[in-house]
């Protein structure tokens, strides 16, 4: 006689990190931002016992930043993420003044002007708005699949995103301009875009990226060592040759935790820009391969909840926060490995930087917000066939 099982009430044959897409998300940027803290503490203790006399002043306020963005992320996870439609004219206005009031009242670091001074830390603009393009873009692309209109280029919202894009450069930073005006681009392309558009825009964006480079010399010089670093391994192309020589000495496994030498006045930017090449050279190539496959998966987990979002905004919203946090840190791997210029984009998580983090960190808090509302959604439908 057979006997009949409670399928309910049988344990699963396997046990999985996370239950749902939501939990792997919030799970991986944990993983991430441990690796991160480490990295951090471990490729600026150099420079900061040298600058500072300590060398936890980087660490310090890299673990206040992660607590900022933590709490950023709380309130983003917590609040419906339909609510930021509303917010987007306030969002929107506070961030071109906070662009222009950069350029005249920003601190010259460089010769750049990029962050706001706030008394006890700083403010960088720019990275905040990579989140409104999303939103603005988001926005726009849900009205027009709802009613199956055609995607246009030359409309109000890209517009806007163009005017931040071009504040940016002012700074000036092309890299980040550029991704302020390529991830909704490569929203609209996802949702499909018409072919002579697509042809349209893309002939534009070379125009204008030869203009831009063409501008400023410097840029130019990084274009060509980019193919050729060691033509000019002591100026333009040094931090790209000390980069690949960092990631190469590390090997399989890494000189460990801490030991890596290029951290010693070798490498410029080794706790920024260039912090995944550190983390190579103390964790070799399966510590590469590892944070590869965290950022694969962080990117499958995010298409998964937009595929689930209980609306199209929500959907248009968790797609481009998935291609900001992952098309970054494909820039940023590929200009450490030398197959991009040096663009200055930090790498998601690992890369010290204060808003850049707090920003990234509130943006993966909507994003779980997203597929929280998808998940519940999810489980109201399914106890309704029941």
């Amino acid at each position: 006689m057979l006997k009949v099982v409670d399928t309910k009430k049988t344990p699963p044959l396997g046990r999985r990190f996370w239950t749902n897409d939501m939990e792997a998300v919030i799970g991986i940027m944990a993983i991430l931002l441990v690796l991160g803290t480490i990295n951090v503490f471990s490729s600026s203790f150099v420079i900061a016992e040298a600058d500072y006399n300590t060398p936890y002043f980087f660490l310090q306020r890299h673990i206040l930043n992660v607590v900022i963005g933590g709490l950023a992320f709380g309130c983003c996870f917590v609040m419906d993420y339909h609510a930021w439609r509303k917010y987007i004219p306030f969002i929107l206005l506070f961030t071109v003044v906070s662009l222009i009031l950069v350029l005249f009242i920003g601190p010259s670091v460089n010769g750049a002007r990029r962050w706001l001074p706030l008394g006890f830390t700083q403010f960088q603009p720019a990275e905040f708005a990579k989140l409104v393009a999303i939103m603005l873009m988001a926005a726009y692309l849900s009205v027009q699949v709802r009613y199956r209109r055609e995607i246009e280029i030359l409309t109000p919202q890209m517009g806007l995103i163009m005017v931040m894009a071009f504040l940016t450069e002012r700074e000036p930073d092309l890299g980040t301009g550029a991704i302020i005006a390529g991830v909704p681009f490569a929203m609209m392309v996802v949702v499909g875009l018409v072919r002579w558009r697509l042809l349209a825009v893309i002939g534009t964006v070379v125009s204008l990226a030869i203009i831009m480079i063409l501008k400023q010399p410097y840029r130019l010089d990084r274009l060509k060592v980019m193919l050729d670093p060691w033509s000019d391994a002591q100026n333009y192309g040094y931090q790209i040759v000390q980069s690949m020589s960092a990631i190469g000495s590390g090997e399989l496994t890494g000189m460990g935790w801490g030991v890596g030498v290029s951290k010693y006045d070798y490498l410029p930017e080794a706790h920024t820009d260039f912090a995944f090449a550190i983390f190579c050279q103390e964790n070799g190539f399966l510590g590469a391969v590892f944070v590869f496959l965290l950022f694969a998966a962080l990117a499958v987990y995010s298409a998964r909840i937009a595929n689930k979002a209980t609306d199209i905004f929500g959907q248009m919203l968790a797609m481009g926060i998935m291609l900001l946090v992952v098309g970054q840190a494909i820039a940023n791997l590929l200009m450490v490995g030398g197959m991009l210029p040096v663009i200055g984009v930090p790498l998601p998580f690992i890369s010290y930087g204060g808003t850049s983090l707090i920003v990234t960190m509130a943006a993966v808090g909507i994003l779980a917000n997203i597929g929280r509302q998808g998940e519940k959604a999810l489980q109201r439908r399914m106890q309704e066939t029941e």
